[in-house]
C-alpha cells in the first residue's frame, strides 16, 4: 500500500517562503506523476504542479509559475514544493499525490493516492 506523508506547511508572511516535503513509502514510483493541489475549504482541490517521477518534466498551474519550484529525490523517495514569494492567496491545506501517469495532469480525480494533507497560512 503507498503511503504519501507531507511535512512542512505552517505560517508564512507574505513575501517569504516555506518547503513542503512528501514522502513516499509502500511502492515504485518508477513511471508515475507526483503532484501538489492545494484547497480551501469549501471549494474545489486546485492543481499546484506536478513532476514526472523518471524523467523529471514539470507543470505549474499559472498561479503559482515563476514562484513555486516542484522537485524530487529519487534516492529518498520524496517530492518537494519550493514556495518562495508567497502570497495570502496560496493559503490551503497543500495535498500530494501520485497518478500512473508518464505526463503530468492536472486534473485530481486520476490521481490514486493522496496525503493528509498540510496547512499553509500565509499572513499579509
Amino acid at each position: 500500500q503507498v503511503q504519501l506523508v507531507e511535512s512542512g506547511g505552517g505560517l508564512a508572511q507574505a513575501g517569504g517562503s516555506l518547503r513542503l516535503s512528501c514522502a513516499v513509502s509502500g511502492g515504485t514510483l518508477s513511471g508515475y506523476t507526483m503532484g501538489w493541489f492545494r484547497q480551501v475549504s469549501g471549494q474545489v482541490r486546485e492543481f499546484v504542479a506536478g513532476i514526472t517521477w523518471n524523467g523529471g518534466g514539470t507543470r505549474y498551474a499559472d498561479s503559482v509559475k515563476g514562484r513555486f519550484t516542484i522537485s524530487r529525490d529519487k534516492a529518498k523517495n520524496t517530492v518537494y514544493l519550493q514556495m518562495n514569494s508567497v502570497k495570502p492567496e496560496d493559503t490551503a491545506v497543500y495535498y500530494c499525490a501520485t497518478s500512473r501517469s508518464f505526463m503530468v495532469i492536472n486534473t485530481a480525480r486520476l490521481y490514486d493516492y493522496w496525503g493528509q494533507g498540510t496547512q499553509v497560512t500565509v499572513s499579509s
